[in-house]
């Protein structure tokens, strides 16, 4: 694997789980609140966000981007 292909697979991973440790912390905590069971509630939305989420970033990053450049006039 290049290097630049390994990078961008590095990084969605790396962003996948901050990214989506994060966000289902924080919808986890609205949606039931501190139960007892919030930690095990939280992994399991963290396993299915990851899963989904993941692959999507993967994907769309380069497509961010290059929308992203368009937007403030950056080379792409």
């Amino acid at each position: 694997m290049n290097p630049q292909k390994k990078f961008h697979l590095v990084f969605s991973l790396v962003t996948g789980a901050m990214m989506i440790i994060l966000m289902t912390f924080v919808i986890t905590a609205v949606n039931v609140g501190f139960s007892p069971d919030f930690i095990r509630t939280w992994m399991k939305a963290f396993a299915i966000a990851y899963l989904v989420g993941v692959p999507v970033i993967f994907f769309l990053a380069p497509v961010a981007r290059k929308l992203t450049a368009g937007l403030v006039g950056a080379p792409q």
